[in-house]
C-alpha cells in the first residue's frame, strides 16, 4: 500500500464526527494566519530566481524571514490537472481530486467534496464567520464554492465568509431593491441583475452574511459608490479588501485568491510579469499592515504560495501555458513566516498536499482528511 492509499485509509477513519454528542467547541488562542494563493500560475524563474525575480520583495525582505521552500510540486497523480481552482483546492483540503464539478453547463465550477482548512478551524473553534475569510477576484466567480466541502461531514455551519465583487454586487443590488427609489425600467433590470448574480453562485445566496460583513459592506458602498468605477480592478481590488478585512473584520484566517497573472493566456508577456509585480505590491500592503497593528503584530503567519506552475517551452507561441501537465507546471514554491516558524531554506522535495496540515498544525487542530503531512523543518 503506498503513502497515499494509507493516508486516505486512516483519515476516513478519523474524520466522520460522533453523533449524538454535544461538542462545544473552545475558544480560539493561537495565531492570525494569512494564505497568500500567489495565483494565476506562476513560473519559479519570474518568481523566485534572485537575479531574474519580478517579485523582489517577495524574493529578499519575505524570504529570508521564514521558511523557504523552493522545491514544491503538484504530483503527477492520473487526473491530477495543473489549474487554478484544482490548485486551490489542493492547498484547502491537502487532498488530490477532492472536488466535484458543480454545474452540467459550465466547466471550471468546481466545488470541494472534502472539509476545507475553514470548516476544520471553524468545527475545532468557536469562531465567528466573519473571522474566517476568502478574498476572491472578480473574474473567477467559480471560486466562489470554495467555502465550505459538499459532503455530509462538516459543511455550510462551518463556512468562511467571502469577500468578493461578485458578492458586493449582491449586496448593492439589494440594498438598491429596498431602497425603492427607482424606475420599473431600472428596477426590471435591476431585478434581472440580481437574478444573473444568483446563478452564478446558488451556495452563495444563503445563508445571509454575517451582520459585520453587510455592515463592511455598507462602508465599502459608502466609500466607492454603486458605479464600479471608483475602486480597484484586478488583484489590487484583493488587497483592497483584504486590507480593509484586516482592519474592520479582523480575521483569524484570512486565504487571499491572487489571479492576475493568468492574462498571460491573451498572449502578452507583459500583462504576466506585471501582474507578478502587483501581487508583489500588495503583498507589502499586507505584511506591512500586520507588522504595524497590534491585532496582527508577532501573532500572524504567512503562507505563500501558487495554485500551479506554468509551461517553460520556448517555442510554445504563448511560452506561458499551464494546461498541458507539463513538468514546470507541476514545479511550484512556498514562504511560510511568522512566530514559531523557522528561518531556513528546505532542500528538498515538498508536496502541495503538505500547506493544508501544516497550517492546521500552526493554528492547533488536525486536518484528518489531508493526505499530506506536516513540512518536516517547517517549526521552531
Amino acid at each position: 500500500m503506498d503513502r497515499r492509499s494509507f493516508t486516505l485509509g486512516l483519515a476516513a477513519g478519523l474524520a466522520s464526527p460522533l453523533t449524538g454528542l454535544a461538542q462545544t467547541a473552545p475558544g480560539y488562542r493561537g495565531p492570525n494566519v494569512i494564505l497568500v494563493r500567489f495565483g494565476g500560475g506562476v513560473r519559479r524563474a519570474e518568481t523566485i530566481d534572485e537575479a531574474a525575480t519580478w517579485a523582489p520583495y517577495l524574493r529578499h525582505t519575505l524570504a529570508p524571514r521564514g521558511t523557504f521552500i523552493p522545491d514544491l510540486r503538484i504530483d503527477k497523480l492520473e487526473g491530477v490537472n495543473t489549474s487554478h481552482a484544482e490548485g486551490t483546492l489542493n492547498l484547502l483540503t491537502g487532498r488530490y481530486l477532492a472536488y466535484r464539478d458543480a454545474s452540467a453547463l459550465l466547466s471550471d465550477r468546481l466545488e470541494p467534496t472534502e472539509p476545507t482548512l475553514f470548516e476544520y478551524l471553524r468545527r475545532a473553534f468557536d469562531i465567528p464567520s466573519h473571522e474566517v475569510l476568502l478574498i476572491n477576484g472578480e473574474d473567477r466567480p467559480q471560486e466562489e464554492f470554495f467555502t465550505f466541502g459538499a459532503g455530509d461531514h462538516f459543511g455550510i455551519d462551518y463556512r468562511s465568509e467571502m469577500l468578493s465583487l461578485h458578492r458586493f454586487k449582491l449586496y448593492r443590488t439589494r440594498m438598491q431593491l429596498a431602497e425603492g427609489r427607482l424606475t420599473d425600467e431600472a428596477r426590471l433590470a435591476l431585478e434581472e441583475e440580481q437574478t444573473r448574480l444568483l446563478t452564478i453562485d446558488p451556495r452563495g445566496a444563503t445563508p445571509d452574511p454575517s451582520p459585520q460583513v453587510e455592515a463592511f459592506w455598507a462602508r465599502w458602498r459608502k466609500g466607492f459608490g454603486d458605479d464600479g468605477l471608483r475602486n480597484p480592478r484586478g488583484d489590487r481590488l484583493l488587497t483592497e479588501l483584504a486590507t480593509r478585512a484586516m482592519t474592520e473584520l479582523k480575521p483569524r484566517f484570512m486565504m487571499v485568491n491572487y489571479q492576475d497573472p493568468d492574462y498571460v493566456h491573451w498572449g502578452n508577456p507583459s500583462h504576466y510579469t506585471r501582474a507578478i509585480a502587483v501581487i508583489d505590491e500588495g503583498l507589502q500592503r499586507l505584511v506591512s499592515l500586520a507588522d504595524a497593528d497590534p491585532f496582527y503584530r508577532d501573532n500572524t503567519i504567512f503562507v505563500i504560495t501558487p495554485d500551479c506552475g506554468r509551461d517553460a517551452n520556448p517555442l510554445a507561441e504563448v511560452p506561458f501555458q499551464h494546461h498541458f501537465n507539463s513538468r514546470s507546471a507541476h514545479e511550484v514554491w512556498a514562504m511560510i513566516f511568522g512566530p514559531g516558524i523557522a528561518r531556513g531554506v528546505i532542500d528538498r522535495p515538498v508536496d502541495q498536499s503538505a500547506i493544508a496540515p501544516t497550517i492546521a498544525a500552526a493554528m492547533g487542530f488536525a486536518a484528518t482528511r489531508a493526505e499530506g503531512d506536516v513540512i518536516e523543518g517547517a517549526f521552531l
